[in-house]
C-alpha cells in the first residue's frame, strides 16, 4: 500500500490550518504583549479565575514544563499572579491580576477579527468547531 500524497493528509491539512491560525492571531495579540499560548490561558483565568497550574496544563493540553515558563513570563509582564496553595504547597495557583483582567476589555475585539478572518459565517464556523472537537475527541479516546 502506498501513502498518499502530503497535501492528501487529514494531519497535513490540520497542522496547515494550526499554523494559519496561529499566524492570523498574532497581529492582534502582539501589541497587547501577549503570545497566543499566554492568551489561551487567559481566556481560561477570565472564564474562572484562581485555577491550579495542573488545571490549566489539563484544559489547554500542555505539559508543566511548558507551562510554567509560560506563566513565569506572564507574572514578570504583570498579568497574573502564582501563589502556593494554602490547602496543598505542591499546588501553585494561578490568578489574574488587574492588568490582566484589563486584557479581557483590550482584547475583545480579537474574536470577531479572527471569525472575519476565516470567511465563515456562525453556523459554518459553529459546525466546524463540532467537527474538529469530535475529531480530537476520538482521537484522544483511541
Amino acid at each position: 500500500m502506498t501513502h498518499p500524497a502530503l497535501n492528501d493528509h487529514i494531519c497535513f491539512a490540520l497542522y496547515g490550518a494550526h499554523q494559519a491560525m496561529s499566524a492570523a492571531y498574532k497581529p492582534l495579540l502582539e501589541p497587547l504583549g501577549l503570545t497566543y499560548p499566554q492568551y489561551l490561558v487567559l481566556l481560561l483565568l477570565w472564564e474562572q479565575d484562581d485555577q491550579t497550574v495542573g488545571g490549566i496544563g489539563g484544559k489547554l493540553g500542555l505539559q508543566s514544563n511548558t507551562l510554567t515558563p509560560l506563566l513565569k513570563r506572564m507574572e514578570q509582564a504583570g498579568f497574573v499572579k502564582r501563589t502556593r496553595s494554602a490547602a496543598d504547597e505542591r499546588q501553585v495557583r494561578i490568578g489574574l491580576t488587574e492588568a490582566g483582567r484589563g486584557l479581557q476589555a483590550a482584547s475583545a475585539h480579537v474574536p470577531g477579527c479572527i471569525m472575519k478572518a476565516t470567511g465563515l459565517e456562525m453556523p459554518a464556523l459553529h459546525a466546524l468547531h463540532q467537527q474538529i472537537s469530535a475529531l480530537r475527541d476520538r482521537l484522544q479516546d483511541s
